[in-house]
């Protein structure tokens, strides 16, 4: 049997699962399984151990300690009042913008992913804090999950970001040009993002909640006091980090400590409302992990059978000119992200892209930033679209409903891609910039 069989019949058995109701991440792992039984050579006694040791892989992660830090965080000022005083602060200054208070989830993903370097954590976190407060004062679902999917990748684009760590690593490039070339992307994708909602928000004029009286600005002033607090909690954060006093994992448990000792001085903290908070991102966290550990045993049977490794081969075989291997890259990468997460998917065809692309004259810092778009891409495309699981547990919605309620924003994610190659400045620019004079 060759690759395309065995990979479409992989494809076809997580479908049947995952529409039969079978848990997510037992899904992923049951189809590890079949893959390493019936489509490999390796003895029980091995993919035994290789299951045993994805599980463990997946989480004993320093990096991985950040993401229920951040969670908590995120339930913290959900479960008091901070979130709903955020809001309030921020109506007035959106009041006049067409999506107002729909804004905050690409502001709030921007600036957290900044933060978290993870998409899952930026994702689980904003959701947490921003859609009851949207569905509260009457926006529409749909759009604001939609762009929640797609704004929670942002935590991977803009830096610092795990995977660009891999892919840098991987490419023997420079992590610090690569952290620089995301910045004006990411940019550029929460302008896409905000665009579409904007637009959205004028041709549905009835869906969007009817504005708030106007107030003189001294009154904008005093109500935007509520978000003094948070803001400098998150600048805080956004500054040690950068200035390299403290890791992700670190800024994450300043971010805790932070977000209790605001919610203590401001009255809302109470022993129940701490409880529900912890037990909350318990929750959240064990449905995170949990998916993650079955990937990592899928993405290991994925390299055994050695299908992105003759996809990637297959691309070679052919020759293209850079124009055309990019497009070709693009749909592989497309492909391979219905099946494995982003760090996975750079991991195992490294060895052979890579190559490709300094034979074809391609920047490595440029296509860096066009594989991470890609793999953003992968976070919200069934049937492994990790965002897409993580809104669908957070919100009981099926993941192909918030699939389709992603799939605009979807498109803001290909022009992106597009913009960037008709572009390649958009990307190279500021590093190249930056750098000179660092010189």
């Amino acid at each position: 049997m060759n690759v395309v069989e065995i990979g479409s019949l992989l494809l076809l058995a997580m479908m049947f699962f995952l529409f039969s109701g079978v848990w997510i991440a037992i899904t992923l792992a049951l189809i590890g399984w079949i893959g390493m039984v019936f489509f490999t050579d390796i003895p029980p006694m091995i993919w035994g151990k290789n299951l045993a040791s994805a599980l463990w892989e997946s989480n004993a992660s320093w990096e991985l300690a950040a993401l229920p830090m951040f969670i908590w965080m995120g339930e913290i000022l959900f479960r008091t009042r901070l979130s709903e005083q955020m809001f309030e602060g921020l109506a007035p200054w959106l009041n006049r913008i067409p999506g107002r208070l729909m804004h905050t989830t690409i502001l709030g993903c921007g600036i957290f992913g900044s933060v978290s370097g993870s998409s899952a954590a930026t994702c689980a976190t904003i959701a947490k804090v921003a859609l009851p407060e949207l569905l509260k004062r009457g926006y529409d679902e749909k759009l604001a999950i939609g762009s929640l999917a797609t704004a929670g990748t942002l935590g991977i684009l803009i830096p610092p970001s795990i995977t660009m760590v891999v892919y840098a690593v991987a490419a023997d490039a420079s992590i610090i040009r690569i952290f620089l070339a995301g910045f004006i992307p990411g940019l550029l994708l929460m302008v896409l993002f905000s665009g579409y909602i904007a637009w959205w928000s004028i041709r549905h004029k009835d869906q969007i909640p009817p504005p708030e009286p106007d107030m003189p600005f001294m009154e904008k002033l005093r109500r935007s006091g509520s978000l003094i607090p948070c803001t400098l909690l998150i600048i805080f954060i956004v500054w040690v980090l950068v200035a390299g006093w403290a890791t992700a994992t670190e800024c994450a448990a300043y971010g805790v400590l932070g977000s209790l000792a605001i919610a203590f001085f401001s009255q809302s903290l109470n022993w129940e409302n701490f409880k529900a908070s912890l037990m909350g991102a318990t929750r959240v966290s064990c449905m995170i992990m949990f998916i993650l550990a079955g990937a990592a045993f899928l993405t290991k049977t994925m390299a055994f059978t050695g299908i992105p490794r003759l996809l990637a081969e297959w691309v070679n075989s052919l020759g293209l000119p850079p124009a055309g291997l990019i497009a070709v890259l693009a749909l592989l990468y497309i492909i391979l992200g219905t099946a494995l997460d982003g760090i996975s998917m750079i991991v195992l065809t490294a060895a052979v892209v890579l190559p490709m692309i300094q034979k074809a004259g391609i920047d490595l810092v440029w296509f860096g930033i066009f594989v991470v778009l890609l793999v953003e891409i992968a976070e919200v495309t069934p049937p492994v679209g990790f965002n897409l699981f993580v809104l669908q547990n957070m919100t009981g919605k099926d993941a192909n409903i918030i699939a389709r309620a992603a799939l605009p924003f979807f498109g803001c994610l290909v022009l992106c891609i597009a913009l960037i190659t008709a572009f390649p400045d958009l990307v190279t620019w500021l590093p190249d910039y930056i750098m000179g004079k660092e010189k």
